[in-house]
Order: structure tokens, then sequence, then C-alpha cells
């Protein structure tokens, strides 16, 4: 801890030192980038109504956050109950977390995707269990109706000869599992209607144990889980081709993809990598976020490579979540951390950008960079600063970008919450 305590102190001082953008930053909101313009920044003690929300229709007002609704547009919030709610009742042990939704912008059609355990007797307090790398499995719900009733709640299975345990090839439950990260793996829908499912997957060697070649905390592939409207609300649902990294780049393979359509039909995933861990003790392996580029509606991917800037240099980021956002004006943004120096596995999660992606090249353009938060002299007295957990929504009524997230000091023991507004200059 000693180590990480003055690392973390050298590296502030460093990025207050040789970088203007969270210089200005730290003076107040006096960035003037191209592409963002931050309008409002409130601090809350609890999760604001927009954190992890999502219009309900495809035009108007409606919002749905959890187990929180609003008809105003997020300016009032009450107490939201599913109907009929299929996790009531289930064993002690099992669990099932609404992670992520999307509104099907072509039949108005609203999918959640459900992380799911089904092993009874576990102790609902212990977080992210061991067990939870062979067991965690895929669920969704449809509702037709704006979220007013759900029509079921079924595991993801590929049709043809799969089975619920036998979900995909590749994938046995008990064995090893497929499930979203966090909060930036956002089913999209594309131009043609399909329902693409950003997940990643543990490995199994053939014994059935968890294979970790890179041989840090964790280790997965990704996959893309591919859905087709059916004539009864449901989904027919089949896998990418796995997108694979090489252990000896990223000792974590590739984590909780992100993903978004160009209007030229190629899509773009970004995902966590890591160093660290046995292959790479001293953390020297470069620490990058990975894409990956689709020309076939997410069927095929090319090979992970680190993602970078339009003048080919990558950045630092540590092992987090990021997340690409698409705005109303077509234009592409990507949120997540990003640090001068080389990271250490999954920290420091600080600072957060914002950065617009060119959507030509698919790289991140250098001069939109936005430093949102970073850790301030404060901040220190407070113990480890981490920022991720990011959610992204656009205000229906101003067209701005909303950004969410909690700020967790003295390593997640003390959170408070962050409501960022941007404007998208012309």
């Amino acid at each position: 801890m000693k180590n990480w305590i003055n690392w973390s102190v050298a590296l502030s001082l460093l990025i207050f030192a040789g970088c203007s953008s969270v210089k200005q930053a730290n003076t107040g909101m006096e960035n003037k980038p191209t592409a963002l313009q931050i309008n409002s920044r409130t601090v809350t003690p609890g999760a604001p109504g927009f954190y992890n929300a999502i219009y309900l229709e495809n035009k108007g007002t409606k919002l749905l956050s959890g187990n929180r609704f609003s008809e105003d547009n997020g300016r009032t919030w009450n107490k939201y109950t599913y109907q009929p709610d299929f996790h009531a009742g289930l064993p002690y042990g099992y669990r099932r977390n609404r992670v992520t939704s999307v509104c099907d912008p072509k039949t108005g059609r609203i999918i959640t995707i459900v992380n799911a355990l089904d092993t009874p007797g576990l102790d609902p307090k212990v977080n992210e269990p061991k067990l939870a790398l062979s067991t965690y499995y895929l669920r969704y719900s449809v509702s037709n109706d704006a979220g007013k009733t759900w029509l079921f709640d079924d595991p993801i299975v590929q049709s043809g000869n799969f089975t619920v345990q036998n979900p995909f090839e590749g994938v046995i439950i008990g064995k090893n599992s497929f499930y979203l990260g966090d909060l930036g793996d956002i089913p999209i829908v594309t131009k043609k209607g399909k329902i693409l499912v950003p997940a990643h997957a543990t490995l199994a060697g053939p014994g059935g144990e968890l294979l970790n070649p890179g041989g840090g905390h964790t280790y997965t592939d990704v996959m893309v889980l591919i859905g087709t409207w059916t004539d009864e609300n449901k989904l027919s649902w089949k896998a990418s081709q796995r997108v694979e990294a090489d252990p000896k780049r990223s000792t974590r393979g590739v984590i909780e993809p992100t993903l978004t359509e160009l209007e030229d039909g190629r899509i773009l995933m970004v995902m966590r990598g890591s160093n660290g861990g046995k292959l790479d003790p001293n953390d020297q392996l470069p620490s990058y976020k990975w894409y990956a580029i689709s020309d076939d509606g997410g069927e095929t991917w090319s090979k992970p490579e680190p993602w970078c800037f339009e003048d080919g240099k990558p950045y630092f980021s540590p092992s987090s979540m990021s997340t690409l956002f698409k705005h109303s004006s077509g234009r592409c943004f990507w949120v997540g951390n990003m640090t001068s120096v080389n990271c250490q596995n999954n920290l420091p999660r600080w600072p957060l950008v914002i950065a617009e992606v060119n959507t030509k090249n698919l790289k991140l353009i250098r001069s939109s960079l936005l430093t949102v938060d970073t850790q301030q002299v404060e901040d220190l007295k407070k113990g480890r600063l981490d920022i991720s957990h990011i959610t992204l929504i656009e205000d229906r009524e101003t067209k701005e970008i909303i950004l969410t997230y909690p700020r967790n000091t003295n390593t997640y023991k003390t959170t408070e919450w962050i409501t960022v507004r941007f404007s998208v200059n012309k």
C-alpha cells in the first residue's frame, strides 16, 4: 500500500504539472474543447435518477432507472415496480442483476439484460463471488408497452442444439461462464434491426478447470450476442466470432466491451485490458484500451489492437470500464480513464476524460480531449480515489449529454455522486 500511495502522489503531481487540460479542470470549468462544453456539475449524496437511465419510448420524456421512474424528463422520480416481478421469490443464493437496457427504435420494445447466478446457499452479501466465474449466465426481459409490464425473463441461449447449461459454443455453465462486466456493456440496435449485446466469457480447460493464461485476476474473451426478433416478441440468439487477446500483451484478456455503429455500418468495439499478474509482476506491459472493428454487423471482428489517437499514438488507461456514446447529431464520444504514465493493473482510476471519436478512421481526436474529473490535492487526505462505473444519456429536451458517476474515495468506502452536463459544440 505504501508503494501505491507514493506512486499515486507522484502521478498526481506529474499530471498537475504536465497536462494543461487537467490544470484547467482543477481551476474550474475552464476547458474550451472543440467538441464539448461543460454546462454544469452537480454533487449529490445518492445516485441521481439519470444514473443508468433509459428513455422508455422513441419519443417523449418517460425514463426508467432501476426501481425509479420519471414522467417529466428526470425532474421528479417515483418508485417503480416491475410487473410482474420475475425475480421475486427465488431460492436463497440465487441472483438477478438487471445490468443494462436498450429501447429498440424500430419496434419500440425494451430489452433488459440480466446477470444471473443459480447458486443455492450463496451468501447474497458476498460481492463478486469467485464461483461466479464458472456459473454466471445471462437472461433477458422484454417489454412491449413502455415498461408497464414485462413479457418474460428468459435465459439467453443460442438457437439450435444448445441448452441453458451449454448456451453457446465453448460455454458450459458450471465450468465457465458468460456475463456483462459493467454499465458500459450496453446493447445496441443496428441499422438492420439486430440487437447486439457485448459480453465476455471465461475459459475452461479440458478437465473443466478455469483457464487463466495471463495469470491476472481473471481472464476472458469477448463475445457479441446477436439477437433477431421472432413473432413472439422474443429474440433468436447466436454468438459472434470470439475476440481473443494475446495474454502476453494483455494479461486479463479483453473485458467489458462497449459498442457503437457508424453511419457506414461498421461497428467499433473498445475493450478493457490489463497488465500485471504472473506474466507481468512488475506492471511493465503498456496499459492500453483495445479496439476491434466489424464490417459485417458484428459477426466477425478484427484482431484487437491498442486504441490510439489519430496520430497513431496509444494512450495509457488502467484496467477499468469505458463507454462509447453516440449523440443525436451523429457524433460519437468515448468516456474512460486516461493517464499520462503507465498504470498498475486496475489503478489509478483517474483522471476521467471524454473525447470525440473520428467516425472515419475510428480513432480518438486529440484536440477534443477534455478532463472531466481528476485527483485533487484534498483527495489525498481521503484515501484512494476511484472514478469509474459511469453512465451516459442524452437529454431529449436540451440535447445535452448527461454523464453520471460515483466518485469513490478511501477504497470505495466513501462515495459522492456526480452529474455533469455537456453541450455538443457545432
